[in-house]
C-alpha cells in the first residue's frame, strides 16, 4: 500500500449472498439440486413453490445460489418485493405493473410482458395512475387513460384478458421464475393478501413461484376459524423445501472467521487469555448466534467496540460482552446498575454469612431480566464476573483478587467494567496502564527512573501503587534498580489531601519496595541487596525506611535479615545523621523523624545529637512537625482539617521549649517565607495554645 492509500476495514452487512464463491456454509451445490429439481416440474398449469426456513437462516442467500442454476438454463428469474406495497388493491396492481416491467426489458418476452400488464389493469383501480401534482394536463391525460381502461374491461371482460396472458405464456420455450421473498417479515394482512395473489395467478403455464418464508410465522398468519394455517399451506405448495440447519461446527468456524475479520485491522484488540475463552465462546457467545445473520449482526457491532477501547479491556470480555449488547439488550441494560454487585469482593462487604442485600438484589435484577436466557447469564457471571459468582450459588473472592484482574483488564474489576460501558477511563486505570510502561524497565535503573519522571508527577503516587498489581512477576532482578528508583523519588511526590482512609506516599512506596525485596526469600540474598541498595539512596528518611522495613521494630519490622545486621545498619544510618550538614538536613522532609530515632535509639557509648543552630534547619523541623487533624462534625459529612504541631516532640528533640523558642526567634529574624503558616503556628503555640486530639481545643 502506497502512501496515498488509506487502509479501509469493510464490515460485512446483513446482505445475503449472490455468488458461489461467497458460499461458506456449502449450500451451493443444494441450491442447484433444488434448481434442477424446480425446473423438472410440470408448469403447463404453473407451479407454487417455498423455500422454508427461520430468520436469518440464509433463504435468500440460498434462492440467489438457485437462481445461477436458473439463469444457466436460460429461465428468466422475476423479483417481486412485497414489502415495497400495502393493501390488497394496491398489492395487485403493483405485481402485474411490476412483473411486466421487468419482462419487457427482455425483448424475447416483451409481448408476454404487456399482456401480463394489460391483464392487471383489470384489477387495478386508480391508485396507480400518475394522478401526483395539480397540473391539467396530466389530469386530462389520466381521464382518458381511466377511460380507455374502462372500454377495454367492457369490450374484452376478465376471461378474455386472461386468454390472452395463458397463450403468451403457453408459447414460452421455457417457463418464467417468480421470486417472492421476506413474505414472513409482512403484517397478518398482507401475508394473507400475498396469498390471495398467488392463488389468483398460480394456474397460469410456465409460471414457477418461489416463495420464500418463515413456515412458522407464516402458518400462523393463515390460520384462521380453527382452521390450521398449514392445511390452508399444503393447498397451495406443490414443493416445500425446508432449508437445513446449518451444522454446528460450520457455525462455529464463520463465527470464529468472522471475528478475525472483523478485528484484522485493529491495532490494539487488549490482552486475550487462550484459556478463559473457550468457555466464553461455548457458553456465552455460542447459545446466542444460530444463523449467518446473527453472525454479521455480531462481527458488525464488535469491530467499533474494540477499537473504540484501544486495548484497555480484555478482549474475551469484550466480546462476551457484546453478545449480550446485540442479542439479549435487555440484560444488558440491567448491567449498568448491576455494576457493583458483579464487581464487588467480599471482603468488603462480606461478614460470616451475611452479605449486603444491595448487592444479591442487583444480580437478580440481571438474572430476571434475561428471562429464557438464564443459562447464558448465568455463565456470564461464572466467567467474568467471579466476584458475584456468591450471588448465585457460587464461591467467595476476597479483594485479595481485584489486582489480578485490574492486571488482566478484566471486567471482574469495576474500573475495568466502567471503562466498558462509559468508554471513560478513569485515574486507577489510566495509571495501570502508565504502570504497564514503567514494569518491563525496573530492570534498568536509568530507564526505569527516566520513565517515572517522565510522568504527571501529580498522579505518580497512583502509578507506583499499581505497580503491586505485578507482585507475582517481580523477580530478583528488579530488586536493586526498583527499589532504587522508588525510594528515591519518595521526596518528590507531590503532597497531596489523603483523604480519611488512603495511604500516605511514603506507605505507597514502602509497600512495593517491600514486595520487591521478599522476593529474594533467603536472608542473604536480601542483606547483599539492601546493603547494595543504601549506599545509592539519596534521603536519610529513605534510608530510614529501607532498614526499618527489613529490621525488628515493632509494627515496622518484617525481620527480613537477622537482629545483627539490622544492628549494624541502625548503627551506621545513626553516625550518617550525626556526620550530615545542616544544609543537607535542611532538605530532608521527615526531618523530626529522622533526629528523633538518631536521639532515642542511641547507644551509651554514641555520642550526643547535636542540632545545628541554624534557621534553615528549624524551618525544616517545623515544617516536618506540622499535619492536619480531620474530624467529622455530629450529623455532617464534611471534612474538617485543622493545622497543629507535634509540639512535644519538637520540646524533646531541643531539650526545652526554651531552646525551641529562641531558634524559633532566630528563623523569624531572618523573614524567612511562612509556608503553610508554620511560624504564625509555633507563635500561637508558645502563646500556650494547644490543639486536641479531635480539632482546634
Amino acid at each position: 500500500m502506497d502512501g496515498t492509500e488509506r487502509d479501509v476495514q469493510c464490515v460485512t452487512g446483513d446482505n445475503p449472498i449472490h455468488r458461489r464463491k461467497d458460499d461458506v456454509l456449502g449450500r451451493a451445490d443444494m441450491a442447484h439440486s433444488f434448481a434442477e429439481h424446480v425446473l423438472s416440474l410440470d408448469v403447463t398449469e404453473g407451479a407454487v413453490v417455498g423455500v422454508l426456513g427461520p430468520w436469518g437462516s440464509g433463504k435468500t442467500s440460498f434462492v440467489n445460489l438457485a437462481r445461477e442454476c436458473l439463469e444457466c438454463n436460460s429461465v428468466a428469474v422475476l423479483d417481486f418485493n412485497p414489502w415495497m406495497y400495502s393493501g390488497a388493491d394496491q398489492l395487485v396492481e403493483s405485481f402485474f405493473v411490476e412483473l411486466s416491467a421487468q419482462l419487457r426489458l427482455r425483448p424475447e418476452l416483451f409481448e408476454v410482458g404487456k399482456e401480463l400488464e394489460d391483464y392487471g389493469e383489470i384489477f387495478s383501480g386508480m391508485s396507480w395512475l400518475p394522478l401526483v401534482g395539480p397540473w391539467i394536463e396530466r389530469g386530462r391525460a389520466a381521464t382518458k387513460i381511466f377511460a380507455k381502461i374502462l372500454q377495454r374491461r367492457k369490450k374484452e371482460g376478465i376471461y378474455g384478458r386472461r386468454a390472452k396472458v395463458v397463450k403468451a405464456l403457453g408459447a414460452l420455450d421455457k417457463p418464467l421464475t417468480v421470486v417472492l421473498d421476506d413474505i414472513d417479515r409482512l403484517t397478518t394482512p398482507e401475508i394473507r393478501d400475498i396469498f390471495k395473489l398467488v392463488r389468483l395467478t398460480a394456474n397460469f403455464p410456465n409460471v414457477i413461484y418461489i416463495l420464500v418464508f418463515d413456515r412458522i410465522r407464516v402458518e400462523e398468519a393463515l390460520a384462521e376459524h380453527r382452521i390450521p394455517g398449514r392445511d390452508y399451506l399444503e393447498k397451495i405448495l406443490q414443493v416445500g423445501f425446508d432449508l437445513p440447519a446449518v451444522p454446528a461446527h460450520v457455525l462455529n468456524k464463520q463465527i470464529l472467521t468472522a471475528i478475525d475479520n472483523a478485528l484484522s485491522t485493529v491495532v490494539n484488540t487488549g490482552p486475550f487469555d487462550q484459556n478463559a475463552w473457550a468457555d466464553i465462546f461455548m457458553e456465552i457467545i455460542r447459545p446466542l448466534l444460530q444463523n449467518m445473520r446473527d453472525v454479521r449482526r455480531y462481527a458488525a457491532a464488535i469491530r467499533g467496540t474494540v477499537q473504540e477501547l484501544g486495548g484497555s479491556v480484555a478482549l474475551a470480555d469484550v466480546l462476551a460482552l457484546e453478545a449480550i449488547r446485540v442479542f439479549l439488550p435487555d440484560v444488558f441494560r440491567e448491567l449498568h446498575g448491576a455494576v457493583e454487585g458483579l464487581t464487588t469482593p467480599s471482603g468488603l462487604y462480606y461478614r460470616g454469612d451475611e452479605d449486603a442485600p444491595h448487592l444479591k438484589e442487583q444480580v437478580k435484577r440481571l438474572m430476571q431480566a434475561a428471562e429464557s436466557r438464564a443459562d447464558v447469564v448465568q455463565a456470564l457471571i461464572q466467567r467474568l464476573f467471579p466476584a458475584g459468582e456468591r450471588h448465585i450459588g457460587g464461591s467467595n473472592y476476597g479483594e485479595d483478587w481485584k489486582n489480578g484482574w485490574l492486571r488482566e483488564r478484566r471486567v471482574a474489576h469495576e474500573e475495568v467494567l466502567r471503562v466498558y460501558l462509559e468508554r471513560v477511563i478513569g485515574e486507577g486505570l489510566q495509571a495501570l496502564t502508565d504502570a504497564e510502561q514503567a514494569f518491563p524497565r525496573m530492570a534498568n535503573r536509568e530507564a526505569f527512573d527516566s520513565y517515572l519522571r517522565s510522568l504527571d508527577a501529580e498522579r505518580l503516587q497512583d502509578v507506583i501503587s499499581s505497580l503491586e498489581v505485578y507482585e507475582e512477576q517481580f523477580a530478583p532482578e528488579h530488586v536493586v534498580p526498583g527499589s532504587v528508583v522508588l525510594l528515591n523519588l519518595l521526596p518528590e511526590l507531590p503532597e497531596r489531601d489523603q483523604g480519611m482512609f488512603n495511604l500516605d506516599s511514603r506507605m505507597v512506596v514502602g509497600r512495593v519496595v517491600y514486595r520487591l525485596v521478599r522476593t529474594l526469600k533467603e536472608d542473604n540474598a536480601i542483606e547483599e541487596a539492601i546493603r547494595q541498595i543504601l549506599p545509592k539512596l539519596t534521603t536519610l528518611s529513605a534510608k530510614e525506611q529501607l532498614i526499618t522495613m527489613v529490621g525488628y521494630r515493632d509494627g515496622a519490622g518484617h525481620k527480613l535479615v537477622s537482629e545483627v545486621v539490622v544492628r549494624e545498619l541502625e548503627d551506621s544510618w545513626r553516625a550518617e545523621v550525626r556526620a550530615t550538614t545542616a544544609d543537607r538536613l535542611a532538605k530532608e522532609k521527615e526531618l523530626l523523624r529522622i533526629l528523633l530515632l538518631t536521639k532515642r535509639e542511641a547507644g551509651p557509648a554514641e555520642p550526643a545529637l547535636d542540632i545545628p543552630d541554624s534557621p534553615s534547619v528549624t524551618l525544616a523541623l517545623l515544617r516536618s512537625a506540622r499535619s492536619d487533624v480531620r474530624s467529622l462534625a455530629l450529623g455532617s459529612r464534611a471534612v474538617r482539617q485543622s493545622p497543629r504541631l507535634a509540639w512535644d516532640a519538637l520540646i524533646e528533640l531541643y531539650g526545652s521549649e526554651d531552646i525551641l523558642r529562641e531558634r524559633i526567634n532566630k528563623l523569624k529574624a531572618t523573614q524567612s517565607e511562612d509556608v503553610n503558616g508554620v511560624l504564625e503556628l509555633a507563635d500561637k503555640y508558645l502563646g500556650g495554645w494547644r490543639s486536641s486530639e479531635f480539632g482546634d481545643a
